[in-house]
């Protein structure tokens, strides 16, 4: 037989919860079974979840990792497993174990590590260049993880040229962002088209911390065409039939495939059999789970989807029930409190509106009739009383030629001792509500606005900001963030009469130089060129660099972007200068 049924498993695992993800691997291996499947897949380093960071260096998670491999080994029928998991024996890769009738049986470690971005696994994990190719039945499958086929030349090519495999295996934990999806689609059918092979991708889906993974695990034909899909943002099996009959009669005619075949590539194949394919009726249709996605949706309901699920999935696997944001009225508080809502529920998140004296009629009518759409309460605590008291008996410490400033700020400041004193006493997780405009700019205040648990929006410049209410309200087809609320001038309101635009260059000319300076990492000169007026590129590239050492005191956030602060971003607060940090082309 030259079809086999195979299972990808989607599945959202907690770094560190070894028991917990055998469980959940189990419970899926256990429906794949039942569904008849030839083998089961599951993302990269599924047992003990993606990335595990400095649980590396500790001895006794390794040792841990190692018997929780060996438990679920024992737990595997007839029905091969391939699992993500970390192996330790001197040497530390990043594996799939491959589990058969309650043993390991196969070890494939992880060739290309990578290093860039948020990923630091050369830091923790050995390579290997060695392939590993199972054989089930009449069908050949090779195994591969994450960045292994990211590029030409790897272990993909070794199993199909000295493995002959006519499958392929990927699984990975490649974590979501924006737009992400069509290139990984357009690489798996180039290294498919390339290989005249068929290659099956089942990523991790969930939260941890401030990368989120969004699933979208595919099968793609070297034609170019993709056999079956898994939806995004969503724990999924996907089951499919997929039939390899003729893929190694046309393999031999590529051009790819008689290089290989001297001798061309490094390291070398093991070719291990596995099992049997389970038996099928006579005139059996062919099997494919119900949910199939034929398109990608719109850029902003992913990142809509992105937001909800690392939002979700950071309050669950932290222990907390219930959030609480800080309403000013304004756009950033009102999106944050709108995606918690979606994320959680309307009784789970609290809002607190803190006004001052500067606070506007405009903002307390914004937070009310936001209050309203959402359905969620909302407590009130004027915040001049306790200004005036600190003025008045601490008024000398604000003394200086920063003395308006210092006000502003402990207004800010005030507000935030509001929000963790409830945090503390009600155990609810504080929302921060600042955007990444703000932050590159250092438009916000230590221990003021920039408190809290979690930076929703951390990631999103103020455009986006404004794209993602209007796409909320035209999505859920009423006015849930108030027009008022969107279509006002931005303000802090923390002295009469303040707009943003006296602080900083208008949204609609600063947004566009910050992608250009942190997202695409361009020079000056480069940026000049695209258009940008020199001097106002000096002075936005000088004040990102310049604020670095609040961005390091900032809550963690979700990554939407291809360079988000934090992992991805990490500029020396201390004596350096303005650099491109594009990658040399060489």
């Amino acid at each position: 037989m030259k079809t086999i049924r195979l299972a990808l498993a989607q599945v959202n695992t907690t770094v560190g919860d070894l028991e917990g993800n055998a469980e959940l691997i189990l419970r899926f291996l256990r429906e794949a079974e039942e569904a008849g499947a030839d083998l089961v897949c599951f993302p990269e380093l599924a047992l003990c979840g993606y990335p595990p960071e400095d649980l590396l260096l500790k001895v006794d998670f390794l040792a841990e990792n190692m018997m929780a491999v060996e438990r679920l080994a024992a737990e595997v029928r007839d029905t091969p497993a391939i699992v993500g998991s970390l192996r330790f024996d001197g040497d530390l890769f990043n594996a799939a174990a491959v589990l058969h009738r309650g043993k390991v049986v196969a070890w494939y470690h992880k060739n290309f590590l990578p290093n860039y971005g948020v990923f630091d696994e050369a830091r923790y994990f050995a390579p290997e260049e060695e392939g590993l190719v199972l054989v089930i039945g009449g069908v050949r499958v090779g195994i591969t993880v994450c960045e292994d086929i990211w590029y030409p030349g790897g272990p993909l090519e070794k199993e199909v040229a000295y493995g002959g495999a006519d499958l392929v295996v990927n699984i990975s934990s490649s974590p979501f962002q924006r737009g992400k999806q069509s290139l990984r689609e357009r690489m798996l059918c180039s290294r498919a088209s390339d290989n005249w092979v068929i290659l099956a991708y089942v990523n991790a889906v969930g939260g941890q911390d401030e990368l989120v993974f969004d699933g979208g695990s595919m099968i793609v034909h070297p034609d170019g065409s993709r056999i079956a899909s898994a939806p995004r943002f969503l724990e999924y099996l996907l089951i499919c039939d997929v039939d390899t009959a003729g893929l190694a009669g046309k393999r031999l005619t590529t051009p790819l495939h008689r290089y290989a075949r001297r001798g061309a590539l490094r390291g070398t194949t093991r070719v291990l059999s596995v099992g049997k394919q389970r038996g099928r009726p006579d005139g059996e249709r062919p099997f494919l789970s119900e949910y199939d996605v034929a398109e990608q949706g719109e850029e902003e309901e992913e990142i809509l989807q992105a937001i909800i699920l690392g939002l979700r999935d950071y309050v669950r696997k932290n222990g907390f029930e219930d959030v609480v944001v800080g309403l000013s009225g304004g756009v950033d508080s009102s999106l944050v409190a709108t995606l918690a809502t979606m994320a959680l529920g309307e009784e789970r998140v609290h809002g607190v509106f803190m006004p001052s004296r500067y606070t506007s009629g405009l903002s307390r009518e914004g937070a009310v009739r936001l209050a309203r759409a959402l359905g969620i309460e909302m407590e009130e605590y004027p915040i001049d009383g306790i200004l005036e008291s600190y003025l008045r008996e601490a008024g000398p410490s604000l003394r200086g030629e920063g003395e308006s400033l210092a006000v502003e700020n402990l207004q800010a400041r005030i507000r935030g001792n509001i929000l963790m004193g409830i945090s503390n006493a009600r155990g609810w997780l504080v929302l921060a509500t600042g955007n990444k405009s703000e932050l590159s700019m250092g438009y916000c205040t230590l221990y003021g606005d920039m408190a809290g648990g979690f930076a929703v929006i951390k990631d999103l410049l103020k455009r986006d900001v404004y794209r993602l209410c209007r796409y909320i309200n035209d999505r859920e087809k009423r006015e849930v963030i108030p027009e008022p609320v969107i279509s006002r001038e931005p303000t802090a309101e923390l002295h009469e009469g303040q707009k943003d635009s006296d602080s900083l260059p208008p949204y609609e000319v600063l947004d566009p130089v910050l992608q250009d300076y942190i997202e695409e990492g361009l020079s000056v000169e480069e940026m000049v060129r695209r258009g940008h007026d020199r001097e106002l590129v000096d002075e936005v590239v000088r004040r990102v660099d310049a604020n670095e050492y609040k961005r390091r005191q900032a809550p963690v956030g979700i990554k939407i972007t291809p360079r988000a602060f934090g992992r991805d971003w990490r500029l020396p607060i201390s004596g350096h200068r303005p650099f491109s940090s594009r990658k040399l082309q060489v």
